[in-house]
């Protein structure tokens, strides 16, 4: 039995959430063509409701902060889920979609993992090194 090739398999795949789709009556054409030639397609599900995101994330303490600053248009709509009372702030709304954004875009960040870790390990090695000839810990 001959093994598939990753463009095969993906095609399979492609082919695969068409029909499902298409069964739904959605009907997808996706143009899989990229710059360097090679066939490459992201999917992305959305789930239909937030509630698992929301008990998910009602099971973890939100204790840490960040502090960012939004445009009118994202503090606007931040404010409009407050407005349904599924959200009791701001913070709260845009925590969830904060969580749910870094979800969608997790296997990209796993990409870089690998180099962030040799990062780490270099600035390791500075500090160990700055500590070493100036014999004191720099901070």
């Amino acid at each position: 039995m001959n093994a598939k090739t990753k463009v095969e398999f993906g095609q399979d795949i492609l082919e695969t959430i068409r029909e499902k789709l298409k069964s739904k009556g959605i009907d997808i054409n996706i143009d899989t063509e990229s710059a360097d030639g090679c066939e490459k397609v992201k999917v992305v599900c959305v789930t239909p409701d937030l509630r698992n995101s929301v008990d998910e994330m009602g099971k973890k303490p939100r204790g840490e902060t960040v502090m960012v600053r939004i445009d009118e248009e994202s503090r606007n709509d931040l404010d409009a889920w407050v407005e349904t009372d599924y959200f009791k702030s701001r913070s709260e709304a845009a925590a969830l979609f904060m969580r749910e954004g870094l979800k969608m875009r997790a296997s990209e960040l796993n990409e870089l993992k690998e180099v962030l870790d040799q990062v780490q390990q270099a600035k390791s090695a500075l500090h160990n090194k700055a500590q070493e000839i100036f014999g004191r810990d720099s901070k």
